[in-house]
């Protein structure tokens, strides 16, 4: 493995973090504040390759390695959180699992223009009763013909006011628990799909997190994603993959505190010195850089492990595990070196205060990963 960047990635680093400056950062605090979904931000990604940065060329996509992802996640995410999780969520949990399970029809009629940015996929796996459990779904697909007939509901969408696609999951008899879950590509002009209002939240406010609803929903036979019943190693495939985004998207939030941090105590004075100079500035400091630099690193290593086309799911919950945990730390630190101004909106510390603690939550709590490191540990010794 190797922990230096290639000049290639270097040089996606420079224009994937230009571009958040220039169109990203500029409005993220007014869609913090309003909620509204940064659509355009979107279909301008996807012209730069941006939403599907792992999917083949001739897919529509990039044709970029994991570690590229992780890159483009963590630069946007450094100047606004709910571009970089839409992003995060197109990428790994729509475009990968289509690309992994998906037939050459289904690629070329959904793929092909997510990767592209032309359209916007959400995932459709947590409902009212089933978010750490997903094998308790209660979403039902009744064969009918040709067709399965989806019923339910399903909540915290991340994307679902603006999806055009939404990978659903739904089981096909719910005695059979994880071995009945079976999963769809649904359009959202299918009719019976409907989705509630944008859920006002603590942080990542513009994500357009939502309710979705389907009622009696024909779904063609051809729109299944992978083999009836395997819908559960279709998730679980796509978490992996999510999870990357999310350390990726934790190390990101946190390197914006760190710098707003770093900038604030050349600029604040106290005692008559900037209050960098205080050891104390300093060891929060350290201690922050330090932080950040090691969730990055195993960011990375995940990444590196989903390059190596092996399985990586103990790498993706360890990174994710120690980069929202972290990225809550250092952007509390970010915070207190501000002082009382960390705490009012003017600046961008607070935003990035509330933004780090859902990474602790999406994408399988810190608790379900620690259960898939510990199984790991306790199977692999």
């Amino acid at each position: 493995m190797h922990i230096e960047l290639s000049d290639e990635q270097r040089l996606l680093q420079d224009s994937v973090r230009q571009f958040a400056e220039e169109v990203v950062r500029p409005r993220a605090k007014e869609i913090d504040e309003s909620g509204e979904f940064p659509r355009q931000f979107f279909a301008q990604a996807g012209e730069l390759g941006l939403a599907g940065v792992t999917v083949p060329e001739r897919y529509g996509g990039a044709g970029m390695d994991p570690l590229s992802y992780s890159i483009v996640i963590e630069e946007i995410s450094r100047v606004c959180a709910s571009s970089g999780v839409i992003l995060s969520v197109n990428n790994s949990l729509v475009c990968d699992p289509i690309l992994k399970f998906g037939t050459e029809e289904q690629k070329e009629a959904f793929l092909e223009p997510l990767a592209a940015g032309e359209t916007l996929g959400c995932f459709a796996l947590t409902e009212p009763e089933a978010g750490s459990d997903p094998a308790a779904i209660r979403t039902t697909a009744v064969r009918d013909g040709d067709d399965y007939i989806l019923t339910g509901n399903k909540v915290f969408i991340t994307s679902g006011t603006d999806a055009d696609v939404a990978i659903v999951f739904a089981t096909v008899d719910r005695e059979l628990r994880h071995k009945g879950i079976t999963a769809f590509i649904v359009p959202a002009d299918t009719p019976g799909y409907s989705h509630g209002s944008h859920e006002y939240k603590l942080g990542v406010n513009a994500s357009g997190t939502t309710e979705l609803a389907f009622a009696e929903m024909r779904i063609p036979v051809s729109q299944r994603l992978g083999e009836e019943g395997a819908g559960f190693k279709v998730a679980m495939s796509a978490l992996d993959g999510g999870r990357l985004g999310i350390a990726s998207q934790a190390v990101g939030i946190a390197q914006g505190a760190f710098e707003e941090a770093l900038e604030y105590s050349a600029q604040r004075e106290q005692f008559g010195r900037p209050i960098g100079e205080f050891q104390a500035i300093q060891f929060y400091l350290a201690d922050m850089s330090t932080e950040i630099d090691a969730a990055r690193l195993l960011t990375w290593k995940a990444a590196w492990a989903k390059g190596s086309g092996r399985r990586f799911s103990l790498e993706a919950a360890q990174a994710k595990l120690f980069a929202s945990e972290m990225a809550q730390r250092v952007t509390s630190k970010a915070l207190q070196i501000h002082g009382g101004y960390g705490y009012i909106r003017e600046y961008n510390v607070e935003r990035y205060f509330r933004d780090a603690r859902i990474a602790e939550i999406y994408e399988g709590t810190s608790e379900i990963q620690k259960m898939v490191i510990s199984n790991w540990v306790l199977q692999n010794t």
